[in-house]
C-alpha cells in the first residue's frame, strides 16, 4: 500500500469517526496515530514527543486561554447583559429593532471574545427571552443570533486566526488587521438585510421606542463604556504596536477584572467559575491542536504534502477553478467539522499550494475564516445552529431556515474578497 492510499484511508477513518459521533480531537488523533504506525511501525512514534513540545510550547497559543478567560469574566460579571440592554435601547429605533442589537451586539462582543460559540451563546442568552416575549419572528430571530455569532471568528481577536497563524507562521497582528474591514462589511450587510426585511414585513419586528431624552441616551452610552474601554485597551495595544496579541490578551484580562469589579457584580466565586470554564474550553482547544500536529507530522513523515502540492499544481487549474474547489471542499467540511478542526486538517496540505497561485497567506486566512463562518451555520452539524436551538428550545428547522439569507450574504462577501482583495489587505499594508 502506498503512502498516498494510506492517507486516503486515514481521511476515510476520520470522516467515519466524525459520523459516528466521536469528538473531533479523537477523530483527528486516532487516524494520525494509525497513519504513523502504517508508515514506520513503532519507530514512527519516536519524534512525537519533540513534535508536541516544539509546536505547543508557543507564545502565540498562550493568547487562546487568555482571550477565553476575558470573555468569561465579562459574562460572569453581567457586563455583557448590561451592554446588550444599552445597545437595545440605542439601536431600537432602527427598522428591525432588537434584531439589529443581535448583530451589532455580536460584533461588539466578538471584539473581546474571539469565539463564535461564546459570542452566540452570550448574546443569545441575553436576547432570546426579550425577543420571544415581544413577538419577533422566530426564524429571523434565530437566524440573526446564529449568523451574528459567526462574527466572533472574523472580527478580531479571533481564536481561529491564532490557530491559523501557528500553522502558517503568519503574523497574528496582520491577520487581526485584515479581518477588521471584512468583519465590519459583513456586520453592515447583516443589519441592512434585517432592516429591509422588517420594512417589507413589519410583523416580523415590532417598532421599538428609543431613548426618551438626551439624558437617558447618555446613560445608555455610559453603560457601554466598560466594553469600549476593554476593546480600546486590547485591540488598540495590538494595532499600535505596543503589545503582541498575547501580551494584549493578558492586559485585557487584568482590565476586564478591574472593570467587572468596578461596574459589574464580580465576586471571588465568579472568578473561580470563570477560571474553571476557561480551563475546560482551552483544554479542549489545545488537545485539538495537539491532535492536529500529530496528524500534520504523519503527513510530513510520509512526504505526502510535497506530493499533494505537485499533484494539485500538475492539474493546471486556473485560479478561479482552484477557488471553486476550495469552496466545495470547505462547504462539505463546514457541515461536518467545527472551525478549528477545519483549519488544522486542511491548512498543512493546502498552504504550500498557495505560492503557486500567488495567493497572499494573510488574504487566504480571511477567506478561510469566512468559509468557516459559513460552516458554523451549515446543517447538519453547524454548531451555532444547535447553540441557539438549545437556548430557545424551538425547532431546529426554524433556525436553519432563518440562517439561509445570512449564508447568501457570506457568499457575497467571499465574492467581494475575490474581486477586491484589498478589502482584507489594505489595513495590514500588504
Amino acid at each position: 500500500m502506498t503512502p498516498e492510499l494510506g492517507l486516503l484511508l486515514a481521511f476515510g477513518l476520520f470522516l467515519g469517526l466524525i459520523v459516528l459521533g466521536l469528538p473531533v480531537p479523537f477523530s483527528i488523533l486516532l487516524p494520525g496515530v494509525a497513519y504513523l504506525y502504517f508508515l514506520g511501525g513503532w519507530a514512527g512514534f519516536k519524534a512525537l514527543g519533540f513534535v508536541s513540545w516544539a509546536n505547543l510550547n508557543s507564545f502565540t497559543l498562550t493568547a487562546i486561554p487568555l482571550f477565553i478567560f476575558m470573555a468569561e469574566i465579562l459574562e460572569r460579571s453581567g457586563l455583557i447583559q448590561r451592554s446588550y440592554n444599552a445597545l437595545a435601547r440605542l439601536l431600537s429605533p432602527i427598522p428591525g429593532g432588537l434584531l439589529q442589537t443581535n448583530i451589532f451586539g455580536c460584533a461588539v462582543f466578538a471584539a473581546v471574545s474571539g469565539s463564535s460559540v461564546t459570542t452566540a451563546a452570550a448574546i443569545g442568552t441575553s436576547a432570546l427571552p426579550q425577543l420571544l416575549t415581544r413577538g419577533y419572528g422566530k426564524q429571523l430571530t434565530a437566524g440573526s443570533l446564529a449568523a451574528g455569532g459567526t462574527l466572533g471568528i472574523l472580527i478580531p481577536p479571533s481564536l481561529a486566526m491564532i490557530i491559523y497563524s501557528t500553522f502558517t507562521e503568519t503574523s497574528v497582528s496582520q491577520l487581526f488587521l485584515a479581518g477588521v474591514v471584512p468583519g465590519l462589511i459583513l456586520t453592515a450587510m447583516f443589519m441592512a438585510y434585517i432592516a429591509v426585511k422588517a420594512l417589507v414585513q413589519p410583523g416580523l419586528a415590532p417598532r421599538e421606542a428609543g431613548p426618551q431624552s438626551v439624558g437617558e441616551g447618555l446613560r445608555f452610552v455610559v453603560d457601554l463604556l466598560p466594553i469600549g474601554v476593554l476593546i480600546l485597551v486590547t485591540l488598540g495595544s495590538i494595532y499600535s504596536g505596543w503589545a503582541t496579541p498575547t501580551e494584549a490578551a493578558a492586559v485585557g484580562c487584568a482590565t476586564a477584572i478591574i472593570l467587572s469589579v468596578a461596574f459589574g457584580s464580580f465576586s471571588p466565586r465568579d472568578f473561580l467559575i470563570a477560571l474553571r470554564r476557561t480551563t475546560l474550553l482551552a483544554g479542549n482547544i489545545m488537545f485539538l491542536v495537539f491532535a492536529a500536529y500529530v496528524f500534520s507530522h504523519a503527513i510530513s513523515f510520509g512526504g505526502v504534502g510535497e506530493k499533494f502540492t505537485a499533484y494539485v499544481v500538475g492539474l493546471d487549474l486556473s485560479r478561479f477553478e482552484f477557488f471553486l474547489v476550495l469552496a466545495i471542499l470547505y462547504s462539505v467540511l463546514g457541515a461536518l467539522v467545527e472551525s478549528i478542526g477545519i483549519i488544522v486538517i486542511t491548512v498543512p496540505l493546502l498552504f504550500p499550494v498557495l505560492a503557486h497561485y500567488g495567493i497572499d497567506p494573510i488574504w487566504f486566512g480571511i477567506v478561510l475564516v469566512v468559509f468557516i463562518e459559513m460552516g458554523q451555520i451549515t446543517p447538519p452539524i453547524g454548531i451555532n445552529l444547535f447553540v441557539i436551538q438549545s437556548l430557545w428550545k424551538g425547532k431546529l428547522k426554524d433556525v436553519v431556515i432563518g440562517t439561509v439569507p445570512f449564508h447568501l450574504l457570506m457568499f457575497l462577501l467571499l465574492l467581494m474578497l475575490v474581486v477586491w482583495p484589498q478589502l482584507a489587505l489594505w489595513l495590514p499594508g500588504k
